[in-house]
């Protein structure tokens, strides 16, 4: 059995901050929970976007990066995020995204759960899914979109990769997941009996060129794991197949590892806590700007290099 219980989060590449915060606030209804910067290159934000708590396996998160160019379809990255919305809501979403100018798709189902594929303002493709209920959501209050329609954390994701074989091996033999069955092309994994929020979806694509970052794509995957012994205990397993961890890092808010699988896609292992309130007031998440402690001496020249971003206002607007 796998130590890794799902996935933790999703990091993608956007362009304007203040449109990827309309979209993603404004017209999907998530909560921004962390409002910070690239640890590593602290000149753009990472904005979080989760459920009204911040739960591990809500998150989608971004690094706006406007000045680059568009990602490149191709090996070695996802070519979709998913999230979960309740049974028979897709109508509704299907109505308020076309009216928000959404680039929408034609329904399909998908291991029989109905799904509504599209891109986001950006071109990140992204597909809403009617999957089971998931446990511990918490609704966001401060948005128009009801509770019973909200989006409940991450479904899976889909990714090309030059070999199935390694990547299949890999992933059951090191991670611990399960084959998930296959439909049309796709493959699935995931760890335990696999099901929403735990999936991940991959494509043999020999001879495709290999995807490049860029605005409109998935940065990294990161797997839950509970806590730090259990996170060392994979990256062991890792390391020792071979695939060349970074050593622990502190993200403050959880704790990160990071790795490419052997078809060339950013994993990260990361712990469920302490959490994004270890640091600000609960109710007062994603409001003001955060650092973690080593960034802090930089605040001024931080926040300089910063566009301004607002939250959407919905005071006053029936649901």
């Amino acid at each position: 059995m796998s130590s890794i219980s799902g996935i933790h989060h999703i990091t993608a590449i956007c362009g304007d901050a203040q449109e990827n915060l309309d979209f993603y606030a404004g017209v999907l209804g998530m909560r921004l929970v962390k409002r910070s910067v690239n640890q590593d290159s602290p000149g753009t934000y990472h904005l979080f976007y989760a459920d009204a708590e911040g739960r591990p396996g809500t998150d989608l998160t971004f690094f706006p990066w406007p000045e680059m160019g568009p990602g490149r379809r191709g090996v070695g990255k996802a070519t979709e995020i998913s999230l979960a919305v309740p049974s028979g809501s897709l109508g509704y979403w299907s109505d308020r995204l076309g009216s928000a100018g959404a680039a929408l798709r034609p329904t399909e189902v998908r291991r029989g759960w109905n799904t509504l594929p599209l891109s986001d303002p950006h071109g990140l493709p992204i597909a809403l899914v009617e999957a089971e209920d998931r446990p511990g959501f918490s609704p966001w209050e401060r948005t128009d979109v009801p509770a019973e329609r909200q989006a409940r954390g991450l479904h899976s994701l889909r990714a090309l990769v030059p070999s199935l074989a390694a990547t299949e091996r890999f992933v059951i033999d090191t991670l611990g997941f399960a084959a998930q069955g296959v439909e049309e092309q796709w493959h699935g994994y995931g760890p335990d009996a696999g099901g929403s929020g735990r999936l991940i979806e991959v494509a043999e694509a020999p001879g495709v060129q290999r995807g490049e970052w860029g605005v409109g794509s998935m940065h990294h995957v990161a797997w839950r794991v509970p806590d730090d012994a259990a996170e060392l205990a994979m990256r062991q397993r890792v390391a020792a197949a071979g695939r060349h961890p970074t050593e622990v890092i502190d993200r403050f808010w959880f704790k990160s590892v990071y790795f490419q699988e052997p078809g060339g896609v950013l994993f990260e292992l990361a712990t469920d806590g302490p959490g994004f309130a270890v640091d600000e007031d609960p109710g007062k998440l994603g409001e003001t700007l955060v650092l973690p402690p080593w960034l802090e001496p930089h605040r001024r020249e931080i926040e300089a290099a910063l566009p301004p971003i607002e939250l959407p206002d919905f005071t006053g607007v029936p649901r």
